[in-house]
């Protein structure tokens, strides 16, 4: 239970006494598939820390249109503006597999930092660091046009694997269309030419990137 945050990223800068004293105000929840954690206007103060599993962020409108922001797996966290400000919650999470998360509410993060004042810092650099990659996504969906959007999220969702860049996620079409703000049909589209072109492979939802994506469609 000590070294539960030693591979957190997020500590990665503390010292271990430190990561213990958070460690000891963490309450661990385990979360069945298609669990809502949080939804988006909800008034809470916690941050949560994947120990294991998997959730999606997301907003929606209110036709029910889904615009995913991010997956997240274990070793990464949400909710983290919470201990900063009293703001409702900015987007949904829900878990897409059986999760184990770690809870840390405000109230003890705040006495956590009244006796050890340097996590403060890495918590804001990390947030600077998260700042720096919206603003990044953000440039994408407001300069790129689709395709440009639809190779750079499938680069970024990828990791390499043998000779290959392989996305692991299992995402449909719509899924893909979600996160990069465009229709499911014009996604359907470029990953049909991308097919014929041989630059990728689609096998039960798993793509394979077997050529350098081409920078224009």
């Amino acid at each position: 239970m000590n070294h539960l945050l030693n591979n957190i990223p997020l500590f990665d800068e503390l010292e271990q006494d430190e990561r213990d004293a958070l460690t000891r105000r963490l309450n661990i929840r385990q979360f069945p598939k298609n669990a809502v954690i949080i939804l988006d206007g909800d008034e809470s103060d916690s941050l949560y820390i994947i120990l294991a599993g998997k959730v999606k962020v997301f907003l929606t409108d209110d036709e029910g249109k889904e615009v995913i922001l991010n997956y997240q797996g274990a070793g990464e966290y949400f909710g983290e503006m919470a201990l900063l400000d009293e703001s409702p919650r900015s987007a949904s999470v829900i878990t897409l597999e059986s999760s184990k998360i770690a809870v840390l509410s405000k109230h003890d993060f705040m006495q956590c930092l009244s006796e050890h004042p340097k996590i403060a810092m890495s918590i804001i650099r990390h947030l600077t660091t998260r700042l720096r990659s919206l603003t990044d996504k953000v440039k994408n969906l407001a300069l790129m046009n689709v395709y440009g959007r639809v190779t750079h999220t499938l680069i970024d969702l990828s990791e390499l694997e043998g000779e290959n860049r392989v996305v692991s996620e299992r995402l449909t079409q719509q899924e893909l269309a979600n996160l990069v703000g465009a229709s499911r049909e014009m996604v359907t589209r470029i990953l049909k030419d991308l097919t014929k072109g041989g630059y990728i492979d689609i096998q039960n939802k798993k793509i394979t990137i077997k050529e350098k994506l081409p920078s224009a469609w």
